[in-house]
């Protein structure tokens, strides 16, 4: 899959007021009406084990210099957010300065071989004209046009 471009995300969550959060690729458009969104986690995901039906989950869709975020949320540990600027929108952690944003509500898990599909409903959402971060074949990047 390493030849297929896609953008980069860090899907956050709030647990007692902590925030947490991980970097993923694996995020779609599922439906536009209702509108629907789609990531993949690892079953052995961190934030999976917090995530459940009704869960609300932001989606930071990082912008083109938002490499070190991505590299710092695909790791483990505790700290992923400290020195990192957010605030809560819509009952979920909101990176800023993001490429885009999408807040959802859990309202499916469907287990995927070693990964678990979470799908969201759609309750708020905006964008900025920034550029996008990509990934691809193991390399960050961003999209050019023609």
């Amino acid at each position: 899959m390493g030849q297929v471009t896609s953008s980069v995300s860090v899907v956050t969550t709030l647990t007692d007021g902590v925030p947490h959060g991980t970097t993923v690729s694996a995020f779609m458009s599922l439906s536009m009406d209702p509108p629907m969104l789609t990531f993949a986690l690892d079953r052995g995901s961190n934030l999976l084990a917090r995530l459940g039906v009704g869960s609300v989950v932001g989606v930071n869709v990082l912008a083109a210099h938002h490499d070190q975020i991505a590299l710092r949320f695909a790791g483990k540990g505790d700290d992923k957010f400290a020195d990192v600027p957010w605030r809560v929108e819509n009952g979920a952690p909101a990176l800023h300065d993001r490429h885009a944003w999408v807040a959802l509500r859990i309202s499916r898990l469907v287990e995927a071989g070693d990964h678990v599909l979470l799908i969201g409903d759609v309750t708020g959402a905006d964008a900025t004209p920034s550029a996008p971060l990509t990934y691809w074949k193991r390399t960050f990047g961003t999209h050019q046009t023609f």
